[in-house]
């Protein structure tokens, strides 16, 4: 734990703030039902919590440069297999102080309720994946109120912003720290916008995202705009009576032949192996037709997953591989992986106390969620490495066996 928070408190600056960082990690780590300031401290001898309260809620230091050492970390130990999966979940409140607190969809319960809502985006691979930043959602009525902006210490400069646009500026950080340019999952959410999917290929981002069955498109190439003649202004699209109909994804799924499908197994869960049947094809979104504006170039891949024993489809995937052809069993695992996030989540509540913070500020909710972000990450660190230490150890047996010879 030492050598750990040792490449990354530095950065906190002042020594007292380097050892708090270190009791509060330790306290997440510790068992118990609790992990609020409070009950930390009751559980680390030593610590004082006025002034835990004070290091986490007001001291100025700033989170980013920590997320970006703990990337840093990250890479070092988790390359070259890793993805980027981003994804939103949610912290039950009760009150209207807490920075970002509104009715809204809350995912814990399934329904609208009081609620924090946060974006968050992980390294993940085959086996775990790990949040490297976050981004605290605020609504609109939090942006238009002076009053409890002033008093949850929102800077002026933060103005509104959807969650789409939380993700792609959480990624643009990861960019920027070195992350390099890994294929992006996300749920429908996300991958049904035509303009998130922009701005992932404008980032040059490869992506393999859900999407929702309502959207219309083609399997085969629309036509091209005209050739240019030389007079006026070049056309951007072939006139409206050659552009044939826009089919939704569930009535392109509906007419693939039946060779089109196959039964794929992608890992093995719980409960045995995960099967289930698919199918792939090339895609022309159709975003944008209706409104006059530009005919797709290329196509994205449609992935298509329709169990057997249901009526019709149950997801939709589409993947921007930047020109990388992916065997079906290989896309089907690729689109399956998000699940990773919804066990960092899980985990980060039941075990790290993630929802556990009383405060009520912007810079102590930021805070919070990058000390947990680093216990987390010693954790999962902390196993691979007992495991591969694990795997170089050889057995009481094979020793026995090498003397005997």
């Amino acid at each position: 734990m030492r050598k750990f928070l040792a490449t990354l408190t530095p950065l906190l600056g002042r020594a007292e703030r380097q050892v708090h960082a270190g009791e509060y990690v330790r306290g997440l780590l510790l068992d118990g039902e609790r992990k609020s300031i409070s009950a930390l401290v009751d559980r680390l001898p030593g610590a004082d919590v006025q002034a835990l309260r004070q290091f986490v809620n007001q001291s100025p230091w700033a989170w980013a440069p920590l997320q970006a050492a703990l990337t840093q970390t990250l890479l070092d130990r988790l390359l070259p297999d890793v993805v980027l999966i981003l994804d939103e979940t949610s912290f039950p409140k009760k009150g209207a102080h807490s920075v970002g607190v509104a009715r809204q969809y809350c995912g814990a319960p399934g329904k609208t309720a009081n609620c924090q809502v946060a974006v968050s985006v992980h390294f993940g691979t085959e086996t775990t994946s790990l949040p490297l930043t976050w981004r605290l959602y605020l609504p609109q009525e939090w942006i238009d109120d002076p009053v409890r902006r002033a008093q949850a210490r929102v800077p002026e400069a933060v103005t509104y912003a959807t969650k789409n646009a939380l993700a792609i500026e959480a990624l643009d950080s990861v960019l920027a720290w070195g992350v390099g340019h890994r294929v992006v999952l996300a749920d429908a959410g996300y991958g049904t916008s035509h303009d998130f999917r922009a701005a992932l290929a404008a980032r040059g981002l490869p992506y393999c995202v859900q999407t929702a069955p309502s959207v219309k498109g083609w399997v085969t190439a629309p036509p091209a705009a005209p050739a240019y003649r030389g007079r006026g202004r070049p056309a951007k699209r072939p006139p409206a009576t050659q552009i044939p109909p826009s089919h939704s994804l569930d009535q392109l799924a509906a007419a693939l032949p039946a060779r089109a499908w196959r039964t794929i197994t992608w890992r093995q869960g719980t409960k045995g192996s995960m099967r289930s049947r698919f199918a792939r094809t090339p895609f022309w979104p159709a975003h944008g037709v209706s409104s006059r504006g530009p005919l797709p170039t290329a196509p994205v891949e449609l992935l298509i997953e329709w169990p057997a024993d249901t009526e019709g489809p149950t997801k939709y995937w589409f993947a921007d591989l930047r020109g990388e052809h992916l065997g079906l069993r290989r896309f089907v695992r690729l689109a399956k992986g998000r699940w990773r996030i919804e066990q960092d989540y899980r985990e980060l509540k039941d075990e790290l106390g993630l929802d556990h913070f009383e405060g009520r500020s912007r810079p102590g909710w930021h805070h919070h969620v990058t000390l947990a972000s680093m216990a987390y990450a010693f954790l999962v660190l902390e196993g691979l490495r007992r495991k591969k230490k694990r795997r170089a150890s050889p057995s009481p047996e094979s020793v026995g066996s090498s003397k005997a010879s």
